[in-house]
This record gives structure tokens, C-alpha cells and sequence, in this order.
């Protein structure tokens, strides 16, 4: 039997999967029916154990070619009903031992519908997933005296830069990773963009070194207040090169330009998130995972204009600043979960690039 004990004394009891060490996460739910290689793969649930809010994980398997990220950094997954029998002609390995072998731990024979709810109610919280018999009282201790790293970010990010080619390429473009997933560099590719990777914390100077078409931010972990180094390179990069931000890459923007980030009481992590274009009023479902926000009183004080909000629950999801080039998005387009597809943005990237060459 396996623990999973909240932070303010909640306790659930089920069956342990994966790896079996004792574990402190931030607990948050996704709603998404399907994609949890991708979940798991995603540098930007570092640190998280993710309740899956569809029952059935572990059915198809895990295949070779469909990971965001070479080492996952994922800290668990809670589940309903976990399947280590999974049936697909590409799965090359079960769930568990993928989990196994990047050190993540697994609940299974819970019931995900009411932690979902508790998590919704009481806001995302830090838990502790154990075996052991230590008592709530003593589990609660320990998660209030635990202090959450700030560092997810250099951790994910790349620790060299690489080059990727894209397909009869007329552009060049610097991907800054804060914890890029590698969809988007072949997005960027099938794009027909050529895409410089880089550390999060490169400098504007050796950015512009590089003499890029363009420059793009990334997703990633954790509060985009601790990515400081890139905040500073992007303030430096503004009205030099066109930029364009995905889910972090947005919020690190936001603040490059004086605007401010909060965190949201569960985040918005999903595969069909409603979100409104300002620009079109056009309606898109979107594709979706963060914690964080740009708060929208902020951005009244800045050159950036707003130019899409979730309808769930009216937040920021984009941002435009025409004068320099820059644009983000707080959800994923590389995701193009539908109907539109959303790789459009990529598409105004690329044309930001050729607008900005024919005037230079």
C-alpha cells in the first residue's frame, strides 16, 4: 500500500507503481484523455505528480519516438486504473518501467475524481507519496517545513547549444530552452526554420552574435520569476530581433516589458482549454499546462497589447507589442489539439521575420 498525504492532512490510500521511494511533488490534475508520454515527458512538470483525470493509464505503452524530452523530470503520476499489459504495435515498453527508470513514482486505486476536486477547492498543494507508516501529523510537519527548489529551469534546459534544419529553410532562429519541448523545435522546422538551441541563461550578446532571423522563448518549469537571466536577455533583445514566447517564453515577455505574473490556485493543464482571439474573434481550442499567469491590470501599464484570453476564466493567453516584434502565447500551438490548427502562429512568426527583413 502506497500514501499520498496532502499538506493540509488529506490522505488517500491505493496501490504503489513505478518507482518506490518516498517523493514530496506538487500535486496538480490534467484533464486530457490521451498523451501521457507526452505529460510525462514534458520538462515543464518538473517536480509535479500529475493526477490524471481519464481512469484508464498505461494502456498503449510507451514508444520510442514520442517524448517531449530525452530525460524526463517529471515527479509522479496519480492515477484511477493503471494497465501494465499495453497493447500497441509501437509501445517498445511499459509505462511503470519507463517511471521505473527515470525515478518516478506511481498511485494507483484512487479515486482522481476527488482529489481532482479537493485540488480545484483548496488550490494545487505540496504532498508526500510514501509507503512508510509515518503519521499525517508528521507528514503535514515535514511538507510545511519543505521548501520547494527554484532552479527547475537550469535543470531542463539544455547544457550546450545545437542546430536542427528545417525543410527548405529561409529563416534562422535562436530557441532560447527553458524546458523546450521537442515538438515545437519540429514545428519550427516542418516551419521551415533552421533553430539555433541555446541555455536558458545565454546572453543577448552571444544571441545576437548568432545574427538571427529571429528569437524564440520556450516553455518550462516553475515560477517565471526565479528565470531572471532570461528576463534580463530579453529585455536586451527587445527592438533588435522579432521575439515569439510559448506558455513560460510568455510570461518571461510579460515581465521583460514591466507587466507581472501570479500564481493561479490549480493552473490550467489540458487539451481543450477554451481560448478567445482578440485579433480574429475567432475561437480556438487549445492545448495547455502552467501554473502561472500574466496579470491583466499589469499589462495596461506596458506597449503590449492583449490578444487572446481563456473563457474559462478570463485570463491572459497572449500578448503583442506591434512597434517591436514581439508576440507569446500562454498555451501551445504545437499541440493543435482542434479544430483550428494553431500552428497559424507559427506562421505569423515567420511573417514578423520577413516583415522585419524588408524593412531593416
Amino acid at each position: 500500500m502506497r500514501r499520498l498525504i496532502l499538506e493540509d492532512g488529506s490522505e488517500f490510500k491505493g496501490e504503489g507503481f513505478g518507482d518506490s521511494k518516498d517523493t514530496i511533488v506538487e500535486l496538480v490534475f490534467n484533464t486530457s484523455m490521451v498523451g501521457y508520454q507526452e505529460i510525462l515527458s514534458d520538462p515543464s512538470y518538473t517536480d509535479q505528480a500529475v493526477v490524471m483525470t481519464y481512469p484508464l493509464i498505461g494502456n498503449y505503452g510507451m514508444n520510442d519516438d514520442d517524448y517531449e524530452t530525452k530525460v524526463p523530470s517529471m515527479s509522479g503520476f496519480i492515477v484511477r486504473d493503471y494497465n501494465d499489459d499495453p497493447s500497441n504495435f509501437r509501445s517498445s515498453s511499459s509505462l511503470q518501467e519507463i517511471m521505473k527508470k527515470y525515478g518516478m513514482v506511481g498511485l494507483t486505486g484512487v479515486d482522481t475524481r476527488q482529489i481532482t476536486r479537493h485540488i480545484r477547492d483548496f488550490g494545487s498543494m505540496k504532498a508526500l507519496i510514501t509507503d512508510s507508516d509515518i503519521t499525517v501529523d508528521e507528514a503535514v510537519a515535514k511538507l510545511k517545513a519543505y521548501v520547494a527548489p527554484t532552479d527547475a529551469v537550469s535543470r531542463v534546459s539544455t547544457k550546450e547549444k545545437y542546430e536542427t534544419i528545417g525543410i527548405d529553410a529561409k529563416y534562422k532562429v535562436v530557441a532560447i530552452d527553458c524546458g523546450m519541448k521537442a515538438n515545437i523545435v519540429r514545428s519550427m522546422n516542418n516551419k521551415g526554420l533552421d533553430v539555433t538551441v541555446v541555455p536558458w541563461n545565454t546572453t543577448a550578446d552571444e544571441i545576437l552574435a548568432m545574427n538571427p532571423d529571429g528569437v524564440f522563448i520556450s516553455n518550462g518549469p516553475g515560477d517565471p520569476t526565479d528565470v531572471k537571466d532570461t528576463i534580463n536577455t530579453v529585455k536586451s533583445l527587445i527592438g533588435k530581433k522579432p521575439i515569439f514566447g510559448i506558455c513560460l517564453g510568455h510570461q518571461i515577455i510579460s515581465l521583460a516589458y514591466g507587466a507581472k505574473t501570479y500564481k493561479l490556485k490549480f493552473g490550467h493543464r489540458g487539451g481543450n482549454h477554451p481560448v478567445k482571439n482578440l485579433e480574429t474573434d475567432k475561437l480556438e481550442i487549445t492545448s495547455q499546462n502552467h501554473s502561472y499567469a500574466v496579470d491583466v491590470e499589469s499589462v495596461k501599464d506596458t506597449p503590449l497589447t492583449i490578444t487572446h484570453i481563456n473563457l474559462l476564466d478570463n485570463t491572459v493567453e497572449g500578448v503583442r507589442c506591434e512597434r517591436d516584434f514581439v508576440k507569446s502565447v500562454q498555451y501551445h500551438p504545437e499541440s493543435a489539439p482542434g479544430p483550428q490548427d494553431s500552428s497559424y502562429l507559427f506562421d505569423d512568426f515567420i511573417d514578423m521575420m520577413r516583415t522585419w527583413k524588408e524593412g531593416a
